[in-house]
């Protein structure tokens, strides 16, 4: 049988635990907690209450109510009463003894959902889906545990089945387009969205087959489960305005393209910079944006950049001037050809027909003849030697 233990500890805390008896010997089921104050050691012991009580266990209606208990509070001193005369006894008055009945922080909901209504996300008319977005933000976690979350949280959770078929809503009414929408109306209305800025990521799934989406690919993390590839733009401040979702096996150069223009014939835009890392840096990318009236700004190193800046680099060198503009963005972007190769492999060049020198009669040595290379006098002219002396 077990019973709720008190001991005093060492700190001078009174702890609260969950003890059994088991063959004789005392057993620490469960340590509930430290209390300094008879208020806090009040609640540990409700809570070891409530843990020993068996939700099971039926109760027979007889009519008769629990009887509290009763603990001492002392009532408030009145100032006239410090001095009084009289026998030096208190008045002791008798109330309950305090229980915590529920915890929660609906305040943080409340915050979340006001937030929620503000950023217009609400026109999507979802209460379920709300609710599972302030889950996530609040604590990412499972399905099945989300219902935990709400109710710390003071909301009420829908069922598991309810859950999971308002995932499969979003796709159907298209709720991405919505909610996009949304985001560029506050976004635009609270700051500027010529300036965006790109960058792609990697969600792995712990699956074991495959399937048209979820398809194993390039990790960073040099995973070999099924992942996604998912792009998001933001505006400059990091607010996000659109996003994409691409098989796992997609490559990130492949992605900047299509959610630009995504967002341009979304919202009518036909002027902006687009400002992306190394990972989207290529000649085709630059030039599908120049073409398209795009500005954009690729951050990389000197060594890695294509076309024009690769021929300004190789006959400048690159030390810049504050303000210095290389190409005008009305330039397309030209990739610059590889320098000329000999037409003969390199391997092939490195072997050299040389014939003995032998000295003659008189001294003078022959001459070594060869293919063109280091040795020939003229660049190119196949042969070289030197004179017999």
């Amino acid at each position: 049988m077990a019973w709720i233990r008190r001991v005093r500890t060492a700190s001078g805390a009174t702890a609260v635990q969950i003890a059994e008896s088991v063959q004789g010997r005392r057993r620490i089921v469960r340590h509930v907690g430290s209390a300094h104050d008879d208020a806090l050691l009040g609640v540990l012991v409700a809570q070891a209450e409530a843990l020993l009580a068996d939700p099971g266990q039926g109760e027979l209606e007889l009519g008769l109510e629990p009887t509290p208990r009763k603990v001492d509070l002392l009532p408030e001193v009145a100032a006239e009463s410090l001095f009084a005369q009289g026998d030096g006894r208190e008045e002791v008055a008798r109330v309950a003894a305090p229980r915590v009945t529920a915890t929660s922080s609906r305040l943080l909901y409340d915050v979340l959902t006001e937030l929620y209504v503000d950023l217009g996300f609400d026109v999507v008319g979802d209460a379920t889906f709300r609710d599972l977005v302030i889950a996530r933000v609040v604590e990412p976690t499972s399905i099945l545990d989300t219902g935990r979350v709400l109710g710390d949280l003071g909301r009420a959770p829908a069922s598991e089945r309810t859950m999971r078929r308002t995932l499969s809503r979003p796709q159907a009414r298209g709720y991405r387009d919505q909610v996009a929408t949304a985001c560029f109306t506050h976004a635009a209305s609270c700051g500027d969205v010529s300036l965006c800025l790109y960058d792609v990521t990697t969600l792995y799934f712990e699956a074991e087959h495959e399937d048209e989406l979820r398809k194993v690919g390039y990790s960073k993390e040099r995973r070999v489960d099924p992942q996604i590839v998912v792009g998001l733009l933001v505006d400059r401040g990091g607010f996000p305005l659109e996003i994409g979702c691409w098989e796992g096996n997609t490559a990130e150069t492949t992605t900047i393209i299509p959610i630009v223009q995504q967002f341009q014939a979304r919202h009518g835009l036909a002027d902006m910079v687009v400002v992306a890392d190394a990972g989207m840096l290529s000649t085709a990318n630059l030039t599908a944006l120049d073409e398209a009236g795009l500005r954009f700004i690729v951050g990389s190193r000197a060594v890695k950049a294509p076309g024009d800046l690769a021929s300004h680099f190789r006959w400048h060198g690159d030390a810049f001037a504050d303000g210095q503009v290389i190409a005008p963005p009305s330039t397309p972007c030209r990739a610059v050809p590889p320098p000329s190769l000999p037409s003969e492999p390199r391997a092939q060049l490195a072997l050299r027909t040389i014939r003995p020198s032998v000295p003659n009669r008189s001294g003078t040595r022959l001459s070594i003849w060869g293919r063109g290379g280091r040795c020939g006098r003229t660049p190119g002219s196949g042969r070289c030697g030197i004179d017999g002396r």
